[in-house]
């Protein structure tokens, strides 16, 4: 604070200063250096009348000498020069060795105008002069000028001297100011350092107050008014601090979303599972009206229905565009009691059951595990129900056709045992993958984690695959790196999970497709993948293929005889192992199935 002030302050007045006395210094120089010149001028008009009015005889030469050296007794330069600008005389050098002056501004002034007048440096002399020049026509003689000089050194001397000490009295300005102005503002900033420091003191709750100054000036007045703002702020906070306290340990403690509205349906508090929830930031969303950052309408009207007094509100609600979450929403009034003073005390009154609420409050629990779980029953009850409803109406449909008589028919009944096998097959397979789910989902699948090879896996699978993709026309490929290390997991169910991708893609392959198994090594995982080039998979349908019962193509699964479980016991076999199942697809360019488990060590 010292720093800055002294920098912003200080060195402004200081810079003042100095810019008063170099413009003291400048304007004082410019001013000495003009009557310097004015003083010359005066004296060299005076020497150039003397000279028209007694002009030298040109035509006898030591008169000629004699007569500029009688004019420069003044201690002027005196230059006697022809129409042509030769140097007939010259007080200073010999003029037979001087150059033409027919070029000086002056002597051109002289003739045009009878008189010239310059500043300049001269090359006779090396030096800064003054020049002054008049024509002169004699009665009996040639035009001649007569150029009158002085020299501007002297006057450069004496203004050099002079800025000097100007110079030597603003240095000691200048310090003085800058002494004067380190004290005052020394004393200046330690004052509003203390401001400073006590209204950080009050920021972080201590409102001790400050010692009163003894200056009479609008520091000490505002001094006196923060320590009133101390008090009053120390009081305030202390009376609503316990309050505060107990009501921030219960909605902190509370997994539930609670939020609090006024009657003019502004929101006034929310705990952080609330803004969690609607993605709300409290700081900014507090105080402001309700339609604004509440985007859900049953939920807006739930809470209006609230505020006009309903009470026992509750409704389920869902919310979110990609990602649906669901809650059990519970709203109910909020009547404030209203503080009537009479005498020395306060007496509160119940609120009327007949008088509009003051506000409401609201309550989201997140009931989406519950809802999910409630739907995953009721689907795999539907869907077990679907599964053994078709091939139980098969096998009732076809014993009661055959004991109606088709079992004497030769063509027929064959045939119809036959299918009927074909179901109660399908019937024991679905049977078996719900048991292995089962036991799987409860923990109870027996795994031996040892290491296998992986080739080992795929050989065992080949030659069922084979005998399937031959009679669909489908060329399968192995690619296997030499050096792939073995893998730590159960080689019957790894087996399992590899037969169940392989059949999956001869199923949804077209006749004269090709299905490559290849096999790599990364990140301590071997990564065995099922590629095909059959029908592909849609991207919305790419996430729940993995559930249990679900299919892309339905119809074509039961033909095939296709529980709708091999995926979902396949995924669950591979998380035993401790790897993941995933699966890359565009519809009509085909799938491509990948699995990973862990390297044995």
């Amino acid at each position: 604070m010292r720093a800055r002030l002294f920098w912003n302050l200080g060195l402004t007045c200081l810079a003042l200063i100095l810019a008063a006395v170099l413009a003291i210094d400048f304007y004082s120089s410019q001013a000495l250096r003009q009557n310097y010149i004015d003083s010359a001028a005066q004296q060299l008009s005076t020497l150039s009348h003397l000279a028209r009015a007694n002009p030298p005889n040109l035509d006898n030469a030591e008169e000629l000498r004699a007569w500029t050296q009688w004019m420069a007794q003044g201690g002027a330069r005196i230059s006697v020069i022809d129409a042509t600008g030769h140097v007939l005389s010259e007080s200073a050098r010999d003029p037979e060795g001087m150059e033409n002056h027919s070029d000086r501004p002056e002597f051109r002034q002289a003739l045009a105008s009878g008189e010239g007048h310059s500043i300049r440096h001269s090359a006779t002399l090396n030096q800064e002069m003054m020049y002054t020049a008049v024509r002169v026509q004699p009665e009996a003689g040639s035009l001649e000028v007569i150029r009158v000089a002085l020299p501007l050194a002297p006057m450069d001397a004496s203004l050099s001297a002079l800025r000097m000490r100007l110079l030597l009295a603003s240095l000691l300005i200048v310090l003085l100011g800058a002494l004067a102005l380190f004290v005052f503002f020394r004393s200046f900033a330690t004052r509003v350092d203390r401001l400073t420091q006590f209204s950080l003191r009050l920021a972080k709750g201590d409102f001790r107050p400050l010692p009163a100054e003894h200056a009479r000036d609008e520091l000490a007045e505002l001094t006196a008014s923060l320590n009133q703002a101390a008090a009053s702020m120390d009081r305030t906070i202390h009376s609503l601090s316990g309050e505060r306290n107990r009501s921030s340990a219960i909605l902190r403690s509370m997994v539930e979303g609670v939020a609090v509205i006024d009657a003019n349906e502004r929101l006034v508090f929310s705990n952080q599972a609330f803004s969690q929830i609607l993605s709300l930031n409290s700081r900014t969303s507090e105080g402001r009206p309700l339609i604004e950052v509440l985007r859900n309408s049953e939920l807006l009207g739930l809470i209006r229905r609230a505020l006009k007094g309903e009470e026992g509100l509750q409704a389920d609600i869902a919310m979110g565009t990609v990602q649906i979450r669901s809650f059990s929403a519970t709203a109910a009034p909020v009547k404030a009691l209203d503080s009537e003073t009479s005498g020395a005390g306060n007496a509160m009154r119940a609120p009327s059951t007949s008088e509009k609420p003051s506000g409401a409050v609201v309550v989201l629990h997140d009931v989406t595990e519950l809802r999910r779980l409630e739907r995953v029953r009721q689907d795999f009850v539907a869907n077990v129900s679907h599964e053994f409803k078709t091939p139980l109406t098969a096998i009732q449909g076809f014993a009661e056709t055959l004991l109606s008589g088709a079992i004497d028919d030769p063509k027929n009944n064959r045939r119809f045992l036959r299918i009927i096998r074909d179901h109660a097959t399908r019937l024991a397979r679905l049977t078996d993958d719900l048991l292995k789910l089962a036991r799987i989902e409860a923990g109870k699948l027996e795994v031996q984690l040892l290491p296998v090879a992986v080739a080992e896996v795929v050989d065992s699978c080949m030659e069922t695959a084979l005998l399937k993709a031959n009679q669909k026309q489908i060329g399968i490929t192995v690619e296997l790196p030499g050096d792939l290390p073995r893998v730590r997991g159960d080689a019957a169910l790894l087996r399992d999970v590899l037969q169940n991708l392989v059949d999956n893609a001869i199923q949804y392959t077209a006749p004269g497709g090709k299905i490559l198994i290849s096999a790599e090594r990364k990140n301590g995982e071997a990564i065995i993948a099922v590629t095909d080039t059959g029908i592909g998979i849609p991207l919305s349908d790419q996430e729940r293929i993995f559930e249990r019962f679900y299919r892309v193509d339905a119809a074509r699964s039961r033909e095939a005889g296709g529980t709708g479980l091999g995926l979902s016991i396949a995924k669950h076999i591979v998380e035993v192992h401790g790897g993941d199942l995933w699966v890359e697809s565009e519809v009509g360019a085909g799938s491509k199935f990948s699995f990973s488990v862990p390297l044995a060590a």
